[in-house]
């Protein structure tokens, strides 16, 4: 679906989302070295440590998001319409629930099958470590709420907008979101990060189809509350 706003030259906003997305980043270091009182080359390693991912979510998803929304502003057009932060309709949320439940039972299958856990050693990691330090409840908040607002906004939002300049880019731009988000994921392996492109292409297509961001919120919410309750289940129940 394409509308008459005049997007960004690719070029752009290739560049603006880079920096955005450093930028966010950025203010998360600085963050967590405030946090835990040291300096940047003295940070020990936090890749499966709960309370820190949730603190680097915390603060670069809020910085990544507002910089987004000025750039979106500086094209003339509302920030909202720009990033496709629009309503779905009732029938296109249906749809698109009962797609994702639909993928994720399939993934879900397949990974039975094929003798993989549901559930990644930094699932496992980030869940147990937030637990022991009373930072749960915030978890699940970044992982349900915050990364799905963030990358959306990036990837189905910014990113979508300013790489669709016809019609016909539509698959194509589809499949490069869906290349980029599921790269960043370096916390998984090969397997999962496979899968994570496989959702990406239904939320990229559900966001050429319906124009909506929002609707892509959605279900990339679904997807991360999908997975923190596999990993509840694992660690109370299967364990």
């Amino acid at each position: 679906m394409t509308d008459a706003i005049k997007p960004l030259s690719r070029g752009a906003t290739l560049a603006l989302a880079v920096f955005a997305l450093l930028a966010g980043q950025l203010a998360a270091l600085l963050a967590l070295t405030w946090w835990y009182g040291r300096s940047l080359g003295h940070l020990p390693d936090f890749s499966g440590d709960g309370a820190a991912i949730t603190l680097i979510i915390g603060v670069s998803t809020p910085v990544e998001v507002a910089l987004l929304t000025v750039f979106a502003r500086r094209t003339g057009a509302g920030a909202a319409a720009y990033l496709g932060l629009i309503w779905p309709r009732r029938g296109e949320v249906a749809f698109g629930v009962a797609a994702m439940v639909v993928m994720i039972v399939a993934g879900n299958l397949l990974s039975w099958l094929v003798g993989r856990s549901l559930v990644t050693p930094f699932q496992i990691d980030i869940y147990t470590t937030a637990s022991a330090g009373g930072w749960l409840l915030w978890l699940w908040l970044a992982i349900a709420v915050f990364t799905p607002i963030g990358e959306e906004i990036l990837f189905r939002g910014f990113l979508f907008r300013g790489w669709l300049q016809q019609p016909r880019d539509a698959w194509a731009v589809i499949v490069i979101t869906s290349l980029l988000w599921a790269f960043i994921h370096v916390q998984y392996d090969w397997y999962v990060i496979a899968q994570i492109f496989i959702f990406g292409l239904l939320l990229g297509w559900m966001r050429w189809a319906t124009g909506s961001t929002m609707l892509t919120i959605l279900l990339h919410a679904l997807i991360n509350t999908e997975g923190m309750l596999e990993t509840l289940v694992d660690l109370k129940w299967l364990s």
